[in-house]
């Protein structure tokens, strides 16, 4: 845990192309289509979210799944997340990088689930 931000490679794993808001996302009609999970468990490695002392972007899904200390504001996204949401997903660099959804995907793969209901943004 408590990764530097400063050192992590966002460009490597895709986020390269500027921002997005997540309204505009959901407003957009995709159909809803599957994704086998091991095709999205890359993310857990990633620090996207929040210690619980304020410092961003320390924190990886892998961290909140393995209940380390500072994760607990987290944790409780992940237990408040609702999995009727389809996660939406961007093909980028060869693999789907999660726009919105992070929080759902932990929680299914805490579930067991093997398949994830996505939109695939094109």
């Amino acid at each position: 845990m408590k990764k530097d931000p400063k050192q992590f490679d966002w460009n490597s794993v895709g986020l390269d192309f500027g921002n997005w808001e997540e309204e505009k996302l959901w407003a957009v009609d995709l159909p809803v289509t599957e994704l086998h999970i091991t095709e999205l468990e890359w993310h857990f490695d990633c620090p996207f979210w929040e210690h619980d002392n304020g410092e961003r972007y320390t924190v990886t899904p892998r961290d909140v799944l393995e209940k380390a200390e500072g994760t607990q504001g987290e944790q409780n996204k992940v237990l408040a997340a609702d999995t009727t949401y389809p996660i939406d997903v961007y093909f980028n660099k060869n693999r789907y990088l999660i726009l919105d959804g992070i929080h759902r995907l932990v929680k299914l793969y805490q579930e067991g689930a093997e398949q994830v209901a996505v939109r695939i943004i094109p």
